[in-house]
């Protein structure tokens, strides 16, 4: 690969399109773990949160992977601090997003507020909430009276809907967690006044976070800038124009292999750039990544694989949560963690604890170990050895117990790999 890319207008290559994205997450190269886990989630934009906890939570297991054996409670204090370095909010999901981002979604606030619907139709004691939370807080929804009906984990209280809402309009904001439960405060006592002073239009938000997911992803379709951002209507229309008027800071390029264009807004037209397929950052098209890739198990929820088009376009790998799929039509297991070693997915681990062992219930192994065909390698194998032995050792567990491989041949030589890994 040369020293340089070549220019934006040309061509990239499937493969120089891959490592671009490795770096831009975070998974190649030394650079991208300077400056810890707070360097890191300003890097990725956002960090998808999540209520399964296997080995950790989802975004615990973000952290980890691209930093190695960070403690638990410093990748904690990073997120939730005082004072408040993130806050919770909407954008791929439920996401820990950079405080200095606050502004940026004001148009999703707008947008919650003129709906005045979430999942359940807003209560009429919203006011009351408000004032509770102005009076009293911070304060977590059990604080405030309860976040549960009785019924199933939808059949949320008034006090929960009511506090969610605020949350969604951002009156009240989280910075921090208690026992995984969310401290709800005023956003006019949390979030520096510099942020709150700040009117960005609708088209300004969309325009700035376009930077954000393009810089993050280092090089994207537009649907894959949509996924990130989940943006629709007439903020879509708003990102639409940003990349094709230039404004979102955005290069359009071709990636070799990857699909055609489409209509920009799915109205049959294309864009200016028409033998474009792809946007990049103009920043990672500068260098070529060079470096030691990270070998670690991935969460399903990471912002590396958590478009599964994106996933299958850039890596070959077909990837699917199965935690709410019936156990007996799982094919790959509960909490699936794909495998990244040498720039690719080699393979998937399906793992559990038990006491101090760190228990891989099934591990796959793609063919070819994450490249078109062929036998699985040896290196492969070393590598899942090495990718389970690290991240059982970083949770605690002094040991590795083997259930299952989905390639039986491949049984004895993983279990000889762990045991020379040890």
């Amino acid at each position: 690969m040369p020293n340089r890319l070549p220019a934006p207008t040309l061509e990239l290559s499937a493969d120089e399109a891959r490592r671009i994205i490795l770096r831009s997450q975070g998974f190649l190269g030394a650079d991208s773990r300077r400056g810890g886990v707070a360097a890191m989630l300003r890097r990725l934009g956002a960090v998808q949160l999540d209520t399964i906890s296997v080995l950790a939570r989802s975004h615990e297991l973000v952290a980890y992977a691209r930093l190695g054996p960070v403690g638990r409670a410093k990748v904690e204090r990073a997120y939730w601090h005082d004072p408040a370095l993130a806050f919770e909010y909407w954008c791929h999901a439920a996401c820990i997003l950079p405080i200095d981002d606050w502004p940026l979604y004001a148009f999703r606030r707008r947008a919650y507020r003129e709906r005045r619907f979430r999942w359940h139709e807003v209560p009429p004691t919203i006011d009351k909430v408000l004032e509770q939370v102005r009076s009293e807080g911070p304060l977590t929804t059990t604080e405030l009276g309860g976040a549960k009906n009785g019924g199933p984990w939808w059949d949320w209280s008034d006090v929960k809907i009511a506090v969610e809402f605020l949350l969604d309009i951002g009156e009240v904001v989280c910075t921090r967690r208690v026992g995984w439960r969310r401290v709800y405060d005023l956003a006019e006592r949390v979030v520096p006044a510099g942020l709150l002073q700040q009117e960005l239009t609708d088209e300004e938000c969309v325009v700035r976070l376009a930077r954000v997911a393009g810089a993050a992803l280092g090089v994207a379709t537009r649907a894959d800038l949509v996924d990130f951002l989940r943006v629709r209507g007439a903020h879509a229309a708003m990102l639409d124009q940003a990349l094709l008027d230039g404004t979102a800071g955005l290069v359009p390029v071709r990636v070799a292999g990857w699909p055609g264009v489409r209509g920009a807004s799915g109205d049959g037209a294309r864009p200016a750039a028409s033998a474009a397929n792809a946007w990049a950052d103009p920043a990672a098209l500068q260098t070529a990544p060079r470096g030691r890739h990270r070998t670690t198990p991935l969460s399903p929820f990471d912002s590396l694989v958590w478009d599964r088009a994106r996933t299958e376009r850039v890596f070959g790998f077909t990837h699917r949560l199965e935690a709410y799929v019936p156990k007996a039509k799982r094919v790959h297991g509960y909490f699936t963690m794909p495998v990244l070693a040498g720039g690719r997915l080699i393979g998937r681990v399906d793992p559990a604890r038990e006491g101090t062992t760190f228990v891989a219930r099934q591990v796959g192994f793609e063919p070819g170990d994450g490249r078109t065909g062929g036998p699985v390698r040896a290196a492969a194998v070393e590598a899942m050895a090495e990718a389970l032995w690290e991240a059982a050792a970083w949770v605690g567990c002094d040991d590795v117990r083997l259930e299952r491989v989905g390639t039986p041949e491949l049984t004895a030589p993983l279990e000889a790999a762990l045991r020379e890994n040890r």
